[in-house]
This record gives structure tokens, sequence and C-alpha cells, in this order.
């Protein structure tokens, strides 16, 4: 899965002031990516607000752009939840042109066993035609997908081909690095730890702040695929404060102020139960830019 190696961002999903989904915005996104040097995309991930999205709008969405792509970069997209049989349903019914593989995050709320965790993902594997991408994040999720249940789903299933880690933790990932099938992929989920991720084995990032600096995240990335840590350094030491801004308050939030700001997308609403950032974050986040 080489398309899955180097710097991928996950989306936004813009919304006009009415809270429809702005189109123009995403297909202007689309393009800047590309334009900067962004190895792939990922529709409708956690960053793309997709729990507040209906079926027909995350149709909508994935079909735009894989239009608006048209083959110019890989696409992955992002299917997952809670319910497996409602997953797997939505799996069976995906319109796969124009992407090479899913991600889906580990269940959320329900907090399973291992055991619960591995038969969701193994029927996700046995319903997709396409590679899947686990996506461990138990911040959100409640629940940590364990390297012995990572490494468990790599060897069993061929379609299980990479995992998106943001559990934060190096000995989770040092544990999956040297236990996983050679061609498994370990992928940073975590933007500030991408680079010491990528020094222990990580082929790259699926990005947050890559929605809006996707020049610096494809070179960062590049960087350290390289071995050039020194020059990886100095783009991490320059997105460090802008990146931690953007988590201060719920994702994606900061970085649609950021975006707006930087005249990338007309609005930096968000869909209920989100709102945007506060006053104090604004004029935080306006300090740093005018850097």
């Amino acid at each position: 899965m080489k398309e899955l190696q180097g710097a991928g961002v996950a989306l936004v999903t813009p919304f006009n002031a009415d809270g429809s989904i702005d189109f123009e915005s995403l297909g202007r996104l689309i393009d800047f990516q590309i334009d900067e040097g962004m190895n792939y995309l990922v529709s409708l991930g956690t960053t793309g607000e997709t729990a507040t999205l209906t079926a027909s709008e995350r149709k909508q969405v994935w079909e735009y752009t894989s239009t608006r792509v048209n083959g110019r970069v890989p696409l992955v997209a992002g299917i997952g939840g809670n319910n497996t049989a409602a997953t797997v349903e939505e799996i069976a019914a995906f319109n796969f042109a124009g992407y090479c593989a899913l991600l889906s995050v580990s269940p959320y709320y329900n907090k399973p066993t291992q055991e619960g965790i591995y038969q969701h993902y193994k029927a996700i594997a046995e319903a997709s035609k396409l590679p899947v991408i686990l996506y461990n994040v138990p911040g959100r999720t409640g629940s940590n997908l364990s390297p012995a249940t990572t490494v468990r789903l790599a060897n069993e299933f061929k379609q299980i081909v990479a995992t998106k880690e943001a559990s934060g933790s190096f000995a989770q990932f040092s544990e999956i690095m040297r236990d996983k099938p050679a061609d498994f992929l370990l992928i940073s989920g975590d933007d500030p730890i991408t680079l010491p991720m990528m020094a222990l084995g990580a082929v790259g990032i699926i990005s947050v702040i890559g929605n809006a600096y996707p020049g610096l995240v494809s070179k960062l990335a590049a960087h350290c695929a390289a071995g050039r840590y020194e020059e990886a350094r100095s783009i991490h030491n320059d997105l460090l404060k802008r990146t931690e801004l953007c988590f201060v308050e719920s994702n994606p939030c900061g970085i649609k102020y950021i975006m707006k700001k930087l005249g990338i997308i007309q609005t930096d609403n968000v869909r209920l139960p989100l709102v945007p950032v506060s006053a104090a974050l604004q004029s935080a986040i306006d300090q740093e830019l005018a850097k």
C-alpha cells in the first residue's frame, strides 16, 4: 500500500452559514491539498464531523470528493461506528469508485472487550472490497485497541493493511512495530508526535493541521522518510504551537477557525453538539498566526 505512505489529511467538512455542506469550499480545499503536495486524502474521518452528517450527506461528500480528486491522488473513505451491523451495511452500499482504502475507527462508547473489537473488525474486513485501515483513538472511543489485537487482525486478515495510531503510547507503538507483519503499516494519527513515530518506523501521518498547512506537513513526512530529521524538526517546531491550539477545544473547531482566517474555507461553522471556538481561543490563535 504505497498509496498510504507519507502525508495524508483528514479533510474537514466545510459548512455554509445555514449549516448545509459548503461544496464550493470543499472543492477549493481538495485542490489546495493536491496543489500543495499532500500525498493522499481522507474523506469523512472524525475530523469531517461524520457523526453529524446524514447518510445522504455522507454519500454526497464521498461522491463529490471522488469526482473532484479525479484520480490525482489516492483517496481513503472513513466508514466506522459502534454498531457493527450498520457499519457493515454502509460498507456494502458504498460506491468504491475512486477510493483505495477504508479507514474505520474502533467502536466508541460501547467499551467492548478486545474480543469484541476483534470481531467488529473481522466483520468489516470480510465485508470490504477495499483494504482496511484500523483507527485507534482511545481519547475519543473510550477503549484501546491493544497491540496484541492489532497484530492479531493484521496476521489473520490480508484486507487489514495498516493502523492509524492515536493512543499516544510509545510502548504501544513499539510493540506493534516489533510484532506486526512486515508489510503492515503504522500511521501516526496525532500531528505533534509524527516525527518521533516516523523515527520509530511509522510510514507517515493522517493529519489535522494539514488542512491548513499541507505543504509543511507533506515536507515534514518526506524529510522523516528520508532520514532528514534536522529539517523535519524545524517544521515540527514551526507547527507545534498552532497544532496545540487546534486541540484546546474539540477538533475540528480550532482547525476550522484557522482555515477561515487563512481564507481556505468561508466559515468556521460546526454542527452541534460542537460550537465554534471561544473568544479567548480565537485571540490566542490570532496571536500565533500573526507571528
